[in-house]
């Protein structure tokens, strides 16, 4: 194999992939774990589904956005690609760093979390649980050597099952909601004391946000995809509306088996509404399907984010070692070097907390800072582009233009804002990074110059 096609990925994906891969990219711990929390800061069941039903809407006009730029720029890295292009090296660097620490962080959240899954089906191994989520990552990383082909089958059969698994869900909690018997759940029901209003808001935003990551995914494969300008806008759309419908449905069943001030304690609101069917005995079937859906959000997860780091390394803003890839189209050493990065975070997780929030929280935040930061990026490039290159093919536009990217772009900033104000000390991690991110920048371009 010459050294030019070592460098280069394979164009083997098409539009069941694409949908698989947004599904199986943004369905995982979120839907799983931030149900309860948000119930607790928000206390109100129309307030709940808003909150729900307004990130819907953002990640729906947001895939808009995310398939021009990706039709128009078919390249692997998505939100750096168009960013760089958009307004030069700097910016694309910042911009493509914190996507790809936001889905360090996310990785390393979402094998801590099935590693917790497996310890609660083997009570012997909890005190290995980071042991395991490491091993997680490492078996993960080694199975995607063999390429993108095996990568992107196991990612389509992946996503059909969760997919399945969270409608046969629905449809139990709606058909057997009247018969449950609410003294086998074993929770608290003292009240939760809510923060203001504003500042639950703000939090159940970081929550849901957190959990919709993933609707932009399809765009990090866009240089792989046999045909981008056709298969893009189907498989994104597409995508992104299932998302949309399990979550919105999901939501509307832990609410309509769980009771409010129930909900807002639990930690696992779908295991506690199957447990309330089915009593204990189903606990162990519904952590194994928590575990598979798990697995197949860090399956994606696995595959795009080096993608990002890869088309950094090929533009000279990232050391010119992870741009190799290898005969299956895999980037061999971007890939185990994202494994790293969120091995690492999980490994020094047992020397800190904020305030009093578990390591696994505190993962959770930073990504979601850092994926917001990245789609503002995002629609501020495409705003810029539409000026600076309006000659550049765009199979596909986003309706609504300008409004639905200056909506976008304004909604971001506002969060982006009201995260730091109401979390300060989570999104530190982040507003350091931002400070430390130029004198990065002129270490790496010096060195390729």
């Amino acid at each position: 194999m010459s050294k030019q096609s070592q460098n280069k990925l394979l164009k083997l994906l098409g539009v069941g992939f694409g949908i698989a891969v947004t599904i199986g990219g943004t369905i995982g711990t979120g839907i799983l774990r931030k149900p309860g929390p948000i119930a607790g800061l928000l206390g109100d069941y129309w307030l709940i589904m808003g909150v729900w039903i307004a990130v819907s809407l953002y990640a729906l006009l947001g895939v808009m956005c995310a398939i021009e730029l990706g039709v128009s720029l078919p390249q692997a890295g998505s939100w750096y690609v168009y960013a760089r292009r958009a307004f030069g090296n700097y910016f694309g660097f910042i911009t493509g760093i914190t996507s790809w620490l936001g889905t360090v962080s996310a990785l390393g959240f979402g094998a801590y979390t099935m590693s917790e899954y497996i310890a609660l089906l083997v009570p012997g191994l909890t005190t290995y649980v980071r042991i395991i989520a490491v091993m997680i990552l490492i078996v993960l990383t080694l199975f995607h050597f063999a390429g993108t082909k095996a990568g992107g089958r196991s990612q389509e059969i992946l996503s059909f099952l969760k997919a399945l698994g969270l409608i046969a869900f629905v449809g139990l909690c709606f058909w057997f909601g009247d018969k449950v018997d609410y003294e086998n759940l074993k929770l608290t029901t003292e009240k939760v004391e809510k923060p203001a209003l504003f500042f639950g808001i703000i939090a159940a935003l970081q929550a849901v946000f957190y959990t919709f990551d993933g609707w932009h995914t399809a765009s990090y494969f866009s240089e792989e995809n046999t045909n981008p300008a056709k298969s893009l806008p189907k498989s994104m759309i597409l995508g992104v509306l299932m998302v949309i419908i399990i979550y919105l449905l999901v939501n509307a069943a832990i609410l309509h088996i769980l009771p409010l001030d129930i909900l807002s304690h639990s930690k696992l609101a779908a295991s506690d509404a199957i447990l309330l069917i089915f009593g204990e005995k189903s606990a162990k079937i519904v952590t194994f399907f928590l575990m598979l859906s798990i697995l197949g959000m860090l399956n994606a997860q696995t595959m795009f984010a080096p993608r990002v780091i890869f088309s950094m390394s090929r533009d000279g803003l990232f050391p010119a070692f992870a741009q190799k890839v290898n005969e299956g189209g895999t980037p061999s050493v971007a890939m185990p070097l994202t494994t790293a990065g969120s091995v690492f975070l999980i490994l020094i997780g047992n020397f800190f907390t904020i305030d009093g929030k578990e390591f696994s929280g505190v993962l959770s935040d930073i990504a979601t800072f850092f994926f917001v930061m990245s789609y503002a990026a995002g629609f501020a490039s495409l705003l810029k582009l539409r000026k600076s290159e309006p000659e550049l093919s765009r199979p596909f536009k986003v309706p609504g233009y300008p409004f639905v990217p200056w909506l976008l772009l304004i909604v971001s900033v506002m969060f982006l804002g009201g995260a730091i104000y109401n979390d300060v000390k989570s999104t530190i991690f982040a507003i350091v990074f931002l400070v430390f991110s130029y004198p990065l920048y002129l270490l790496q371009t010096k060195k390729t110059h």
